[in-house]
């Protein structure tokens, strides 16, 4: 599992401009099974998106394809963390250690 916190890295009627793309983006991801949860940072300096993916890189390259970063509106600080716990909802997520 990954946590993906965006960052703006241009003024916000910039981050504003690609706000449609990025959201058709983030729709794909969550019909494919990519996404689990995404929204603003408040104060509305960026975003965060709760992600599953086989592997890093992986997602790095999905990250790479936002509108926002092709745009270059953001920066990615991608955070990959073993999900030992989950709600109920998310069980089919969790992972064990090994």
């Amino acid at each position: 599992m990954f946590v993906l916190e965006l960052t703006y890295t241009a003024p916000l009627d910039a981050v504003d401009a690609v706000l449609p793309d990025h959201v058709v983006w983030l729709e794909e991801q969550y019909e494919k099974g990519v996404f689990l949860a995404s929204g603003r940072k408040n104060p509305r300096d960026g975003g965060v998106i709760l992600a599953v993916g086989e592997d890093r890189d992986r997602i790095e390259r999905l990250v790479a394809g936002d509108p926002f970063a092709v745009a270059g509106v953001c920066a990615y600080r991608v955070t990959e963390f073993i999900a030992t716990k989950t709600a109920p909802e998310l069980a089919r997520h969790r992972q064990t250690l090994g």
